[in-house]
């Protein structure tokens, strides 16, 4: 969690429930939440004029979602969108500001996870100049487990399915179902069913 989740419902923050493909919040209207998922997967995305779908980031359990746009007069450039069953925890603007205003220590954890999102998105914005696949996803694999703190080889359950996984990197899922294929029979991934480990 970015911010303790008692601290936010002793502020008054409520718990709200959203199921798969409901709206978080969408592109265009202004942020008047700090929002934190409890549980669950969100997809950050924008629909280009064509109908496709830019993927900006899939964030899940503890992370939270367009925290930026509190600090902001513009309005979100990204939709918010259940991807699974979510439990988002919900505080308004002005709560959330003083909070922060009263426990400045919580402005620096929120600065330092913002930063981290920024490293990722800039990180996935780079795959558009990576024409290897592989490449893509030993990037995308190594980012994640080193920014849960991993080390040891096959320790890290990747957190996203193959699906996920593909809309991140901008590769198609047959491609990376094959090329996942290719780094177990290199041992760089450990395959148990559905599960990936790095």
């Amino acid at each position: 969690m970015v911010i303790c989740e008692n601290l936010l419902l002793s502020y008054g923050a409520r718990m709200e429930k959203y199921n798969v493909d409901d709206y978080i919040f969408e592109e265009g209207t202004g942020a008047k939440y700090y929002l934190q998922i409890k549980t669950g997967t969100v997809k950050l995305n924008t629909f280009l004029e064509d109908g496709k779908e830019f993927v900006h980031g899939l964030p899940f359990d503890g992370h939270c979602i367009g925290e930026s746009y509190l600090f902001t007069t513009q309005h979100y450039a990204v939709n918010a969108i259940a991807v699974t069953y979510c439990e988002i925890i919900k505080i308004s603007k002005n709560k959330i500001l003083n909070i922060l205003l009263e426990k400045p220590t919580l402005m620096l954890d929120l600065n330092r996870y913002t930063a981290d999102r920024l490293h990722f998105r800039y990180m996935i914005s780079s795959f558009l100049a990576i024409s290897d696949p592989m490449i893509k996803l030993e990037k995308l694999f190594d980012y994640l487990k080193n920014y849960f703190g991993f080390e040891e080889i096959h320790s890290f359950l990747i957190p996203y399915t193959r699906q996920q996984i593909a809309t991140l990197t901008g590769l198609r899922v047959e491609t990376v179902i094959r090329n996942v294929k290719k780094m177990q029979e290199q041992n760089l991934v450990k395959l148990d069913n559905t599960k990936i480990y790095y």
